[in-house]
C-alpha cells in the first residue's frame, strides 16, 4: 500500500479509538438541516511524507490531483480571493455576490511587504530566499493575519508554511522540506486534498529553485471526524489499498508562475470506489 494510505488509516483509527467527542458542547459548525455538527477529535496530529520516495495520493478513494492543484495555484500563484478564477465550485458557499471570499488565502499572499532587499509578497519572498539564502531559518508564509480576520469569509485552515533546506552527504542538489501548519481539518473531506496540494507545491518550488523535493510534515492542531462521517470513515479504512502512483511534473517549467494544473499528472493510479455526496458541515 502507499504511505499515504498507511498514514491515513493509522490517523483515522487513532482518532476513532483515542479521540475526544464534542457532542453536547457548543459548536459553531452545523449540518444543512440545522443540526449541530459534532466531532471526534485529536489534538496535535503530525504526519510526515517523504516526497523523495512516493507521492502521497490516497488510493482508498480517488483524490482529484488537477482540481487540488488548481486550488493551490489559485491561492499561491494567482493570489486570488475570487471564486471566478477557479475551475471548481468548492468555495462557492463562502463567496459574496461578487465572488470574493474577503481578505483571505490568496489575498494575503499577494500583499507586498518591505524587506531590506525591496518589496516582496510572501510567495516571491520565499522563492527569493530559496534561491539566494537557502539555509535561512526564516523562510515562511502566514495567512492568519489577525487585523484582517473580520474581513475574511472563512478563517484560514491551512495557514502557514515553513520551508527548510537540507543537503545530503555526497549530493550536490539541495533538498527542500516544508512544514504545513493547519489549525483545523475535516479529515474525511480535506485531509488528502491538502496533503496533495502542498506536496505539489513543494515539488514545484523545488524544481524552480533547482532542488529536490524532500519531506512534507503536516501538523494539524485539531484533526476531527464529523459525527455523520464516522460510518463513512470506518468503511473507507477497511478497504484494500493499492501501491502509490507515479507522479509527473512538467520538467520544462522553471518559473513558478508558468505552472498550470495540466503540468501535473500521475500514472498507474488505481483506487477504490469514489465516495459520492459527502455531507459537509458549515
Amino acid at each position: 500500500m502507499s504511505m499515504a494510505d498507511t498514514i491515513f488509516i493509522n490517523m483515522c483509527r487513532d482518532i476513532l479509538e483515542n479521540g475526544t467527542s464534542t457532542e453536547g458542547e457548543k459548536v459553531r459548525p452545523h449540518w444543512p438541516d440545522g443540526a449541530p455538527a459534532y466531532t471526534i477529535k485529536k489534538f496535535g496530529v503530525v504526519n510526515r511524507y517523504d516526497l523523495s520516495q512516493e507521492f502521497p495520493l490516497l488510493t482508498l478513494r480517488r483524490t482529484a490531483l488537477k482540481s487540488a492543484t488548481d486550488e493551490m495555484l489559485w491561492i499561491w500563484q494567482q493570489k486570488s480571493n475570487n471564486i471566478h478564477d477557479l475551475h471548481s465550485h468548492i468555495w462557492d458557499e463562502w463567496a459574496d455576490a461578487d465572488g470574493s471570499i474577503g481578505k483571505a488565502y490568496g489575498y494575503q499572499l499577494g500583499v507586498k511587504h518591505q524587506y531590506k532587499e525591496g518589496l516582496f509578497d510572501q510567495v516571491d519572498r520565499v522563492i527569493y530566499d530559496l534561491k539566494h539564502n537557502p539555509f535561512s531559518r526564516r523562510i515562511m508564509t502566514n495567512l492568519y493575519v489577525h487585523q484582517d480576520l473580520h474581513e475574511m469569509n472563512l478563517y484560514p485552515c491551512a495557514y502557514s508554511m515553513t520551508f527548510n533546506v537540507t543537503q545530503k552527504k555526497g549530493q550536490d542538489k539541495l533538498v527542500l522540506n516544508a512544514i504545513l501548519n493547519q489549525r483545523s481539518q475535516d479529515v474525511l473531506a480535506a485531509n488528502n486534498w491538502n496533503v496533495v496540494q502542498y506536496a505539489v507545491l513543494l515539488h514545484m518550488l523545488a524544481q524552480v529553485c533547482d532542488m529536490q523535493a524532500g519531506e512534507l510534515v503536516h501538523v494539524i492542531a485539531d484533526a476531527h471526524i464529523y459525527d455523520r462521517h464516522v460510518p463513512i470513515i470506518r468503511e473507507l479504512i477497511a478497504r484494500k489499498p493499492y501501491p502509490a502512483p507515479k507522479f509527473w511534473l512538467n520538467p520544462q517549467v522553471h518559473d513558478f508562475y508558468q505552472f498550470t494544473r495540466n503540468d501535473v499528472r500521475v500514472e498507474d493510479y488505481v483506487t477504490g470506489e469514489q465516495i459520492a455526496d459527502i455531507p459537509i458541515a458549515v
